[in-house]
């Protein structure tokens, strides 16, 4: 009778254990922190929650969020650059950040010169555009080395996911723009971001963070594609950036795959 009691007791405890693994691990909500640039907060990809950092429900951040039911500290923004990170983004890190997504860098390289040099009728962009090489080459490390550091440093527990940029061209014709950016001018240019996209994947992989390449899943959807992801040259929108549909079937996908 003893023993009867004694197996009982045991699959009571065992069938309530089995019961309150499931909601404990709802209690745990995932604590998701999103920083960087304009490609993080969702610039171009509209509408807008925050008009001034133009960050948007349709951005990957708050996408992924919504997918994995995380909470979400969203201070992303547009125009940032390593340094506005610093000043203004890493404070919502804390010891209790479980997932950090973060893109940056463009901006510290002048991209934003390269590409208005290279729509720019009558200008030769090649200077510009090797300009912004050797920043990206030459300065970019150090400032991405400080980001990562610091992330590791405030969020020692999190799991960091760094995001890269897209092709931004489709280099078969001249749609944009009216035709100012030749098609050489678009492989040059798409020459640059891939050299970004090597120097930000290697400072990430020296923290061990962990790099998302999304060119793949642009390639087909670059500016004067059939299908762009991207904005080209507008004024009724950002210029230069993904669209709803680039964050939703471009940067989305590859931050599910990588996670």
């Amino acid at each position: 009778m003893d023993r009867l009691r004694r197996s009982a007791t045991i699959a009571v405890a065992a069938l309530a254990m089995l019961l309150l693994v499931p909601a404990a691990a709802q209690a745990q909500q995932t604590d998701y922190v999103a920083l960087g640039d304009s490609y993080s907060s969702g610039s171009g990809a509209g509408p807008y929650t925050d008009a001034a950092c133009q960050r948007s429900n349709k951005a990957h951040p708050a996408l992924l969020a919504a997918d994995l039911g995380a909470e979400l500290t969203f201070v992303a923004c547009g125009g940032a650059t390593t340094g506005d990170v610093l000043a203004n983004q890493v404070q919502a890190l804390d010891a209790g950040t479980d997932l950090v997504t973060i893109g940056i860098g463009g901006n510290d390289i002048g991209w934003t010169d390269a590409v208005i040099a290279c729509i720019t009728p009558f200008r030769n962009c090649t200077p510009v555009i090797e300009e912004s090489e050797r920043q990206a080459t030459q300065e970019l490390p150090a400032k991405l080395d400080a980001v990562y550091a610091e992330i590791a440093e405030r969020a020692p527990d999190a799991e960091v996911y760094v995001t890269g940029y897209p092709r931004l061209f489709a280099a078969r014709n001249t749609c944009d723009a009216l035709g100012t950016i030749s098609i050489a001018e678009q492989v040059r240019m798409n020459q640059g971001a891939d050299l970004l996209s090597a120097v930000i994947e290697a400072a990430a992989e020296e923290h061990g963070f962990t790099y998302v390449d999304v060119r793949d899943e642009f390639t087909g959807h670059e500016i004067c594609s059939r299908s762009p992801w991207l904005h080209g040259f507008t004024l009724l929108d950002v210029p230069y950036h993904p669209n709803a549909a680039g964050h939703a079937a471009g940067y989305y996908p590859a931050l599910l795959a990588a996670l």
